[in-house]
Formats: C-alpha cells, structure tokens, sequence
C-alpha cells in the first residue's frame, strides 16, 4: 500500500466528475488499498478516489477512532436510492479543504446501492454521521466540495486563504 498525495483546493480536477468503474479487479482493489492508507495517514474518516488524482467512482470510509478497532468501507459505483426529508448538521471538514470547518445540513438518513471491495452489489441504510460521511464523499464524486454549500463570501475567503497557502509551501528556503 502506498500513501498518496491528497489534491488540495483550488485544483481543476477536484472539480470534474468521476467516471464509473465498469469492473472491480486487482487494480481497483489497490487503488481502494492505497485510498484507504492515504486516509488513514491523513487522519481523516473519508476519502474519494478523485481527492488522489483518480477520476474514479470510488469512496473509502472509517468511521472508527481507535487504530486497533478500523472498520474500513468501500463503496464502488454508489448511488443513493433514497433520502430522509429530515436534516442533520455535522461540522464538516475536508482533507482537500485543509484547516477549515463549516456546519453543513444533509438528509439524516439514506439508502445506497454500490459495489464493495470484491465487485459485490450492497445495499445499506446509513443513518447519522456514516450518513453525512458518504453524501459528502459522494459529492466529491461528482466535482462538489463541502464549501459550496457556503455562501459566495465565505467560500471565496476560504479558497483565497487556501491559495495563499499554496503558495506559501510552495517556496523553497536555501
């Protein structure tokens, strides 16, 4: 497994919609190895393949603090059947969105399909934060970060102080 670089905010790629996996094999299994170690790595709960520079649609998730305890998920292809008209608001972060917070309401409840790890087709009733979790990865898929949910003022604060950063880590001290 191989720990990858996370694209950041502002990145065009972010924002281009993945493609669906027409077959789950050995490649795709290492790319869900290598999300998940990149995660993991990162100390984040979620990540989408696009977030490493696939444009694939392809989501990790664990939800599990405790190292010894890790739960990982992996949703191939996933689209939601179903959606609670109740809401849910979660403090939301991102790994692409480095340092910045924000409360985000999304249906409390959902039902998705998808392919797991060996190509299998699931069904799964998620509920409260795995919820929230896999509609925010799910957004990702489809070129969408938390921060558009934000209004315009706040969100171009957040991408101008992003860009400052990038160029910032972009300088080299001799």
């Amino acid at each position: 497994m191989t720990v990858k670089t996370i694209l950041t905010e502002p990145n065009k790629l972010l924002r281009q919609i993945s493609q669906p996996v027409d077959h789950v094999g050995e490649n795709e299994q290492k790319l869900m190895d290598d999300m998940l170690e990149t995660m993991y790595a990162a100390k984040g709960i979620g990540l989408a393949a696009i977030q490493i520079g696939f444009p694939k649609r392809i989501i990790v998730l664990d939800l599990t603090k405790d190292k010894a305890e890790r739960n990982p998920m992996y949703f191939v292809n996933p689209t939601i059947h179903s959606k609670a008209t109740e809401q849910s608001t979660y403090e939301e972060g991102c790994l692409s969105v480095p340092d910045q917070f924000a409360e985000i309401s999304r249906p409390k409840q959902i039902e998705i399909e998808y392919l797991d790890y060996h190509g299998e087709k699931k069904l799964l009733k998620a509920e409260g934060l795995l919820a929230t979790c896999i509609q925010h990865e799910m957004d990702h898929l489809e070129g969408i970060l938390f921060i558009d949910y934000l209004s315009k003022l706040k969100k171009s604060m957040i991408i101008k102080k992003l860009s400052k950063q990038k160029t910032k880590s972009e300088r080299i001290v001799v």
